[in-house]
């Protein structure tokens, strides 16, 4: 099969298309025809070897954790899926990933694909949407009437949380550049704060979950628009419990896991029109190394998804 791969950790010249070998099944492993997948910020962390301490891989590794595509065959433990299905998932991360032909991953973290919207667009989801899922209901436990402040809502994880948080009944406010104001406020905010004219930290008050996608200055500014016993929830950069403690706050830190249960959720929602993709760029398989570069930029919009075959 055709496959980006690295066989070591550097920029993304590293990144070959080559040939590779069909991954072997274990006896609860699906085997997908991978149609698209897409690019999450933890892919080229782990190209450059940000996460060799955590997760030891062996070289050449194909990366990409999200996917879309079409069931193959299955291991003679599989019992929810036949091949000819359209499925979805975030696979493990310490096993080859989806840029290629074929991925296998284990039953029980796939998903059927949502019905109404297309391979390439169901691909942009899973990380992100179990990312934003955890971080607002499962941890910061979000609900209806209350306020959040969502930052780079127009960024993949915070155009899905967004959503997420509107479906809920909550009040939304996020943050972006005033020239996605408009999509922003389309994805459901209530309130736009331009980050570039505006410290946010004036502007947003008595916050019950701020979700922080962001990091450094973003997260320290962020405990003061918090009302007491309000939740500071990253995905970046742990917060301070010491600091939670002492301000009368909480704080809480996500690393997701797959987890087909939400993705299942999910799939319900998008085609109830609740939750839509938002696709920034898309590009082939061989232009891996180039969306890699992209989503590095920090500045893409929604998802960046590769197109790897067809449904």
């Amino acid at each position: 099969m055709k496959a980006a791969r690295i066989h070591a950790y550097g920029d993304a010249t590293e990144i070959r298309i080559e040939d590779a070998p069909l991954p072997a099944l274990n006896d609860d492993d699906v085997l997908i025809r991978v149609v698209a997948t897409s690019v999450n910020p933890v892919d080229w962390k782990i190209r450059k070897g940000y996460l060799r301490s955590f997760i030891p891989y062996d070289m050449p590794l194909i990366m990409g954790w999200d996917v879309s595509g079409v069931v193959e065959k299955t291991g003679p433990a599989v019992t929810r899926f036949k091949p000819g299905d359209a499925v979805y998932s975030r696979p493990d991360i310490r096993r080859n990933g989806a840029y290629a032909e074929y991925i296998a991953v284990r039953e029980s973290e796939i998903a059927f694909k949502p019905a109404t919207i297309s391979h390439v667009e169901a691909a942009s989801l899973p990380l992100v949407s179990i990312t934003a899922w955890e971080s607002l209901f499962t941890t910061a436990n979000l609900t209806a009437g209350q306020r959040v402040l969502i930052h780079a809502g127009a960024g993949g994880v915070g155009s899905i949380a967004i959503q997420l948080a509107k479906a809920k009944g909550a009040h939304v406010s996020a943050t972006a550049s005033a020239s996605k104001a408009g999509l922003v406020k389309s994805l459901g905010a209530d309130e736009v704060i331009d980050y570039r004219a505006q410290d946010f930290s004036t502007v947003a008050r008595d916050m019950d979950v701020v979700f922080d996608t962001v990091g450094g200055e973003v997260q320290e500014k962020s405990w003061s628009v918090l009302k007491p016993g309000g939740m500071l929830v990253s995905i970046t950069d742990r917060p301070s419990e010491d600091r939670a403690k002492a301000e009368g706050k909480r704080a809480g830190f996500v690393f997701i896991d797959p987890n087909a249960a939400i993705l299942t959720e999910l799939a319900a929602m998008v085609d109830a029109g609740q939750v839509r993709p938002l696709i920034g760029a898309e590009y082939g398989l061989d232009a891996a190394a180039k969306a890699q570069e992209a989503s590095e930029t920090g500045r893409a919009t929604g998802k960046i998804v590769i197109y790897v075959g067809q449904p």
